[in-house]
């Protein structure tokens, strides 16, 4: 359980970190123009919305962690750019940035502790080093979880000046919402944090089997130490007279 919910956990967390749809929010921006209407491709599909002799588009607004997305709905035109701004100067987007990337690199190295502890071609495993790469992979997911908490209880106030609000000329009535990536962190951390927790207690010390003479002292599996186990043997011999 913990060797597959660790890297898919971790692979979650690195496709949210890397997407920028961790908020999105519509805005309807018109434009003016008479007998106009803004269309796109070569079907002539129209992208706008004619109402009266002003068009309005419709733009869907994303953004991630290290890159905004801008694009016109149902139309091929998209347009991304690296966070800029009083988004990216935010307190709070650098403290993700930072518990997200902290938490990819303790969970890459819990994984590689978990596999050279587990050793799945000897018969026993180094216990305490899957248990330290479980311990490892936990907190990567409790950081992630808390940047994740971060993030979606300040997500509408991200980058927004208080005075102007969420209106602006260029995005008019913005309603932002949680994204797709979002609940991919939610997801891949869930799974860290259940993952580490199977390898840090799913490796217990075994139970040898005692020696008869000495029930106090424990044995090793081949009973080496027990004089009243190792003088009997596994094969049965039979006399067979003709």
């Amino acid at each position: 359980m913990g060797i597959v919910f660790a890297p898919l956990g971790l692979v979650l967390v690195f496709t949210a970190a890397i997407t920028p749809q961790w908020r999105e929010g519509q805005a309807r921006l018109n434009i003016g123009g008479t007998g106009s209407l803004l269309r796109s491709g070569a079907k002539g599909q129209g992208v706008g919305v004619r109402s009266g002799s002003v068009e309005a588009l419709l733009l869907l607004r994303s953004d991630g962690l290290w890159e905004s997305c801008l694009q016109v709905e149902q139309s091929e035109l998209k347009q991304c750019w690296p966070i800029a701004g009083p988004y990216q100067r935010d307190a709070r987007v650098r403290l993700v940035q930072g518990l997200v990337l902290t938490s990819l690199f303790l969970c890459g190295i819990g994984i590689v502790l978990a596999c050279i502890g587990v050793r799945c071609w000897t018969d026993l495993p180094l216990r305490r080093v899957a248990a330290s790469g479980g311990l490892l992979v936990v907190a990567a997911g409790l950081l992630s979880l808390t940047g994740l908490g971060v993030y979606t209880h300040n997500l509408r106030r991200l980058g927004v000046d208080p005075s102007q609000g969420l209106n602006n000329p260029k995005f008019p009535q913005l309603s932002l919402s949680p994204a797709g990536s979002l609940y991919f962190g939610w997801l891949g951390s869930c799974l860290q944090v259940l993952g580490g927790g199977a390898l840090l207690f799913s490796f217990k010390r075994p139970r040898c089997p005692t020696c008869p003479s000495r029930q106090e002292q424990a044995v090793c599996p081949a009973c080496h130490s027990c004089p009243e186990m190792t003088s009997k043997t596994d094969v049965d011999v039979y006399e067979v007279s003709c």
